[in-house]
């Protein structure tokens, strides 16, 4: 696994939940699994990982550069690398800091792709498969069918995932040569791409096999609708696209045992969750009301998650409806600045807490009646996955992975586990966040029979990662062993 980010050891999002589950049960299968990333700052004190005595050759079209290798061995089975490279990691966040991005990026992951490859050879260590996770390992497929071809890791076969086409990872020309890559290769069959290097469509063309993360998602991102202009390359490559909704770590994400929560409960045993939104209200300042339906926001707080249109309803919900709203998350300014308006402006019934606190995620979820997801795309979403096992009927837009995984509500038989909507509106939130409170409110056992089916259903990785050994194994098949 080659990846920008993984939990815990550094984190900004989705992806890194995803890569470490993932990796788990794979490896409780019995293969054996190897995750490289970069060692940010942190990581070493706690990782505690043990350095590798030789200094690791990085080997770039600039010339040899000298990084350190550290491990982490979980198990037998799986293993963390950390690449220390002090000009691109040390001091650094993942992707960007307060003013944005950093400029440098494409340099800093070309680097870490190219360390990742010298590193194998270092541990004499050549895997069957090299996986990797969005733009920032997008030249991994290429070396592997150019500077690797005739050596032993251009026996691999590659599988490149992407968990949100959005970010593209664009670079001049010049990273090419940075790499140590053919300048044949700036073409737009390759990786070129309005004159410049496209890092995540280089991963496209070039590797054995494609994966995203939800089925829905997978045939979104063949429409310009979706395809945020790579739509002609990904339809030319369905046959070899595979979409996979993620699943959840349910040893991690356990109402019944969760250390992050005092009173733990079950489908059949929910009195916890009750107490737990009885505490969650008193420690936000919230009216104290338990048959009050309490609606979370647990996100980054960006237009891609509709969230802007919530801000847009949210004065008309606390003045029309009985209900509460409690976000958590940060992001973009403007958004945290509304929220924290609305906050000072309905003290009783929305309050805003504007930070990533994991803690405090499992707490609101634990908590929570409703989850608010009115994303405008969503690869997969995973905080749907983690609120319906915490008893937290979604409230989703139609779209990716939200789609797949939330069955909407049937007020015939009061069947599903959560309500969907299609069009992202004012009025079409409005109208979902009101049929959730008359299903609360008013068929109170239609919600109870929600919530325990959303509780008990099968949500582990157990499924995904047979369906990714399944990928696996066509990847090895189509390069030719």
């Amino acid at each position: 696994m080659v990846t920008p980010e993984c939990a815990p050891w550094a984190q900004t999002g989705g992806l890194a939940d995803a890569v470490a589950a993932l990796a788990q049960s794979i490896a409780r299968e019995g293969h054996d699994v190897r995750i490289f990333l970069p060692l940010y700052d942190g990581i070493l004190e706690q990782a505690s990982p043990e350095a590798h005595p030789a200094a690791l050759e990085v080997h770039l079209g600039i010339g040899t550069r000298h990084a350190r290798l550290w491990e982490r061995r979980e198990s037998e089975s799986l293993r963390f690398y950390f690449i220390e490279y002090e000009q691109y990691f040390r001091g650094r966040a993942i992707y960007a800091d307060a003013s944005g991005d950093y400029g440098d990026n494409p340099e800093r992951f070309t680097f870490f792709t190219r360390a990742v490859l010298d590193a194998c050879y270092q541990l004499t260590w050549i895997p069957e498969i090299l996986h990797g996770h969005d733009w920032t390992a997008g030249l991994l497929p290429v070396y592997l069918e150019t500077a690797e071809r005739g050596r032993p890791l251009g026996l691999a076969a590659s599988v490149f995932s992407i968990h949100n086409l959005q970010h593209q990872g664009y670079a001049p020309k010049g990273i090419l040569d940075f790499a140590g890559l053919p300048q044949s290769l700036f073409r737009p069959d390759a990786v070129e791409a309005h004159g410049q290097v496209q890092m995540l469509k280089a991963g496209l063309h070039f590797s054995s096999k494609l994966t995203t993360v939800s089925p829905r998602y997978a045939r979104e991102i063949q429409t310009a609708d979706y395809g945020h202009g790579l739509d002609p390359i990904l339809r030319s490559r369905a046959a070899d696209l595979i979409g996979i909704a993620n699943g959840i770590d349910t040893e991690l994400w356990n109402p019944g045992k969760d250390p992050f929560l005092k009173h733990p409960f079950d489908p059949f045993h929910p009195e916890g969750k009750r107490r737990t939104k009885e505490e969650l209200q008193r420690r936000w300042g919230l009216a104290c009301s338990p048959d009050l339906p309490c609606f979370a926001v647990v996100s980054r707080l960006c237009e891609q998650k509709g969230l802007d249109i919530l801000a847009q309803i949210l004065p008309d919900l606390m003045q029309h409806m009985s209900l509460q709203i409690a976000i958590l998350g940060q992001g973009e300014r403007a958004l945290e600045s509304r929220f924290q308006e609305l906050s000072a402006h309905f003290p009783q019934c929305c309050r805003a807490f504007i930070a990533f606190d994991t803690a405090l995620a499992h707490q609101l979820l634990a908590a929570a009646d409703f989850v608010l997801m009115p994303s405008r795309f969503e690869p997969c979403g995973l905080t749907q996955l983690y609120a319906m096992h915490y008893g937290a009927l979604p409230i989703v837009r139609e779209t990716g992975g939200l789609a797949d995984t939330v069955e909407n509500y049937d007020e015939s038989t009061g069947n599903g586990t959560g309500f969907v909507f299609r069009d992202l509106e004012a009025g079409a939130l409005y109208n979902a966040i009101g049929w959730a409170c008359s299903t609360y409110y008013d068929r109170p056992q239609h919600y109870g029979r929600m919530q325990r089916r959303a509780m008990s259903l099968e949500l582990s990785w157990a499924h995904p990662s047979r369906r990714y050994l399944e990928v696996y194994r066509w990847a090895r098949e189509s390069k030719g062993g």
